[in-house]
């Protein structure tokens, strides 16, 4: 009984910890969210057209629900990079670790290709083109782009909450700890 009252309050803890760890960053890493998001934006923006550019073009109009999506992933990603940038420079807060297990690295990436598969157009990604044919894009790929673009930012959100949870409630520095 005590295992199931704590599993439901599981997700208020991860969100509480995630907002003091918000609270918490400084200058630095906001200043890093900031820049993250605008390049991710641009990294994603100008190859799918979302940004008009003389270099790609789009055959398929962009849908309304793309900006929102674009907008949104690239505010996630942001601050997701962010949280691996240190608190103040010189020397760390932790010594080295093997990061080859950092799941919330792997499921910002996963969102990070998922959103540009979600706003791109249907028929100018090669992959899609490829694997189905133009009139199979069109008919198979794009009414399938929303379901992506939900994916992408449920993962990357997913992984930017783990990450902040992680910065209060697994952190070794004294300064973020919290009372007990």
């Amino acid at each position: 009984m005590h295992l199931a009252s704590s599993t439901s309050t599981e997700p208020v803890r991860t969100l509480q910890a995630s907002v003091l760890a918000l609270r918490s960053w400084t200058a630095r890493q906001r200043l890093a969210a900031v820049g993250f998001s605008v390049a991710f934006a641009l990294l994603i923006g100008i190859p799918t057209v979302l940004i008009p550019n003389p270099v790609f073009g789009r055959q398929v109009p962009v849908h309304p629900w793309n900006y929102p999506v674009w907008i949104a992933s690239s505010v996630l990603a942001g601050m997701l990079a962010a949280t691996y940038v240190r608190r103040t420079r010189g020397i760390a807060e932790t010594t080295a670790t093997d990061d080859t297990s950092d799941a919330p690295s792997r499921f910002g990436m996963v969102g990070g290709v998922l959103a540009w598969f979600a706003v791109g157009c249907p028929v100018c990604n090669k992959i899609a083109l490829l694997a189905l044919g133009y009139s199979g894009a069109i008919t198979w790929f794009a009414p399938v782009q929303p379901f992506l673009a939900a994916a992408a930012l449920v993962t990357t959100a997913g992984a930017l909450l783990m990450r902040l949870r992680g910065q209060i409630l697994c952190s070794t520095s004294p300064s973020m700890m919290t009372p007990t």
